[in-house]
């Protein structure tokens, strides 16, 4: 145990405590850092290939991509500390072979999701929020927490075992989303061409689990991305030969509800509180005090 928390601590070291050593190594391989010590270096999977990419432009680059920068700051921050966790994770669990698969918007991705003209101003209220929330992760039981997270849930989250089929996280309960239910998008038809599909389970949030197509069963999340649906909670109704497909929510329902997070900031709720509401029985640690705790 006492190792994989200095692994851990070995990886933050590196990537937000010794930014101004231009090289450092760990297990034998080295990261990059700039002569102005505000990034390190990690690779990234590209459409041309693998290539390094600061640290601070790939998050903020995924934070770009992952939320809506017109979002209140505290449900932005909340967001920032899932990248920052999510990929310090990885880089703990894979090490030296960690590459990141996750797209990220590029400046030039910036520009045309908001327009040249926006692109200032959004791009520093994104660079504010991981400033304001740096070396911020969230832990539990001493190890990097999984924190999913989707757009928008049909009303309530589900629960991790349910999903995942493991109590590995019970910090992922179901959480009740109400103001979910009245936003846009919430509701979608379409329809499909799988005439003969039946839903065979749902979990206790509603969303699909299983879904009968002919012999074959898919569970709901690989029945979702074949027909391209928003969401795994659906129902299914035949119409002129075809099935009408009607899905709640956007995005799996596990995890932090985007929307849900962005109502409670409206309310004065801090990113931390949204945190801990999503991820109940989770600590967000401050890497300073992670390293102070290691004997």
């Amino acid at each position: 145990m006492k190792r994989k928390i200095k692994k851990i601590c070995a990886v933050f070291v590196i990537i937000v405590l010794l930014p101004y050593i231009i090289t450092i190594f760990m297990n034998g391989k080295s990261i990059e850092a700039n002569q102005d010590g505000k990034n390190g270096y990690i690779k990234v999977k590209t459409e041309s290939g693998t290539k390094e990419v600061p640290l601070k432009e790939y998050c903020i680059g995924t934070l770009a991509k992952e939320i809506s920068v017109d979002f209140e700051e505290e449900a932005l921050k909340a967001q920032a500390v899932i990248v920052r966790t999510t990929i310090y994770k990885k880089i703990e669990e894979q090490g030296e072979k960690a590459v990141m698969t996750e797209r990220f918007f590029t400046k030039s991705d910036m520009k045309n999701q908001w327009g040249r003209s926006a692109f200032q101003k959004n791009y520093k209220k994104l660079e504010r929020v991981w400033n304001e929330t740096d070396g911020q992760v969230v832990m539990y039981n001493g190890q990097l927490a999984m924190v999913p997270f989707h757009q928008l849930s049909n009303g309530k989250t589900r629960i991790g075992k349910e999903v995942l089929g493991t109590d590995e996280y019970p910090y992922l309960q179901m959480k009740e989303c109400p103001k979910d239910v009245e936003a846009d998008g919430q509701m979608e038809s379409k329809l499909i061409k799988a005439a003969g599909a039946q839903i065979t389970s749902q979990d206790s949030a509603g969303y699909v689990t299983g879904v009968k197509v002919g012999e074959e069963t898919l569970n709901g999340e690989t029945f979702r991305d074949t027909y391209g649906l928003l969401s795994s909670c659906f129902e299914l109704q035949k119409f002129e030969g075809k099935m009408r497909v009607t899905t709640k929510g956007i995005g799996h329902g596990l995890g932090m509800s985007q929307n849900t997070a962005n109502e409670m900031a409206k309310e004065g709720k801090q990113y931390d509180e949204i945190l801990q509401y999503f991820y109940e029985g989770t600590e967000m640690k401050e890497v300073a005090e992670i390293l102070l705790n290691v004997e």
